[in-house]
């Protein structure tokens, strides 16, 4: 056993003293539709709703006599150290993009209750950290990284020693969401050739895609932070090194909104909340189905810290990429009845979900924006099929991103 592998286990020894292991379950629904085994570890379940609680725990356990912890996290990483410092009663300060969903940061505030302190401080992650950085470095605090830090990466293997031990077998597969790359990479480095390990990014933040095209970290152009558990704009140094020798093959990027497909399904079919990070790893085994038949197969379904508020948004997105949902823009021509044409030609299936029109004077057309939503993304063929033979001027404006924002 190498040294790594010893340190992982005595990580995940020590911190039974505080919470008991996950849960790792075979899912009847997701085996029977990509007819393979498939199981979740659902670090969904710990005490802080994500996996971040290990990472948080193992570095501040070897701080001894340390009284002062800083840290910058989207949500998840903040609540782990939070927890801790309760546990350990040090104090914690605690730096979070202004764009955090409130639930995270009422959930961290919840757990380090007069331990900690709470600032808010930009629009992004990486100005986050540097805001965390400089003033740690002030203060002359331990700063704590969500990733970057040998101890959390080590800290986070220990998901990868309950994977074993609850399994009772080495899965043929490990379906693996990446933010910065700390337990992307200390559960790959845990399995080694052992298991096959899959690296699931948001299209949004595909760092460590960008990282092994360019066989080094380098800082994205652009973040979108909809999966705030895994927008990374650089991944970590120290987890590169770690993961430096994985195959490009081997990391899925998947779009924002087909992301969203999956938390509605695990929501409606399963019950099981998920954040868009936790559902990484579940939707990236579509795009590998062919390949893992058979086969069994672990995903780590990472958080579970969901605002109930962004529901709308996220079946909203789902919609959309299903086909189901669609907006366009209607040229109607400004005479009685011309509505009620259109209307006539809607399907039994077909849906109103926006309708904006006001009338122009001295205009012989006004355009009207318009939300349908349907049982069949098929159905919208036939839509706009009977359109076309009325006469009907229309422009579908559900893919442009540009647009979408102001009117969607």
């Amino acid at each position: 056993m190498s040294d790594f592998m010893t340190r992982a286990r005595a990580a995940e020894q020590a911190m039974r003293t505080v919470f008991p292991a996950t849960p790792l379950q075979r899912n009847a629904h997701l085996s029977k539709k990509y007819d393979a085994d498939i199981w979740l570890k659902r670090e969904d379940l710990s005490p802080v709703r994500s996996y971040k609680i290990r990472g948080a725990f193992n570095a501040m356990r070897k701080q001894q006599g340390q009284d002062l912890f800083v840290c910058a996290s989207a949500g998840n990483h903040t609540q782990g150290v939070a927890f801790m410092c309760k546990h350990m009663d040090v104090r914690g300060v605690i730096f979070m993009p202004v764009t955090t969903p409130q639930q995270k940061i009422q959930k961290t505030r919840m757990f380090g209750g007069d331990n900690i302190q709470i600032h808010l401080t930009g629009d992004y992650f990486d100005h986050t950290l540097a805001a965390a950085q400089d003033w740690c470095a002030q203060q002359g605090g331990y700063f704590l990284s969500p990733f970057d830090d040998d101890d959390v990466i080590e800290g986070q293997a220990s998901l990868a020693v309950e994977i074993e031990e609850q399994l009772g077998r080495l899965p043929d597969h490990v379906v693996l969401p990446v933010g910065g790359g700390g337990m992307s990479s200390g559960v790959a480095t845990w399995f080694g050739d052992r298991t096959h390990c899959l690296f699931v990014e948001p299209a949004g933040g595909a760092c460590l895609r960008a990282a092994l095209a360019a066989g080094h970290p380098v800082a994205l152009d652009k973040v979108d932070n909809f999966v705030d558990g895994a927008a990374v704009g650089r991944i970590g140094d120290k987890p590169f090194q770690l993961l430096r020798d994985r195959h490009l093959s081997d990391v899925i990027v998947l779009p924002e909104d087909r992301i969203c497909t999956t938390m509605i399904e695990m929501l409606n079919v399963e019950g099981i909340v998920l954040e868009p990070a936790g559902a990484l790893a579940i939707e990236a085994v579509g795009d590998v189905q062919s390949f893992v038949r058979g086969k069994t197969v672990v995903c780590v379904t990472s958080g579970g810290n969901f605002d109930f508020e962004r529901l709308p948004e996220v079946k909203e997105r789902a919609q959309r990429y299903s086909g189901v949902k669609k907006y366009f823009i209607l040229r109607l021509p400004q005479r009685p009845g011309a509505l009620k044409e259109f209307l006539n030609i809607l399907g039994p299936e077909d849906d109103i979900a926006r309708f904006e029109y006001m009338k122009k004077s001295a205009r012989n057309f006004g355009s009207v924006l318009i939300g349908i939503e349907t049982a069949k993304p098929e159905n919208f063929l036939r839509l706009f099929a009977h359109l076309d033979d009325a006469g009907f001027v229309y422009t579908d404006i559900t893919d442009d991103e540009t647009l979408a924002q102001f009117v969607i």
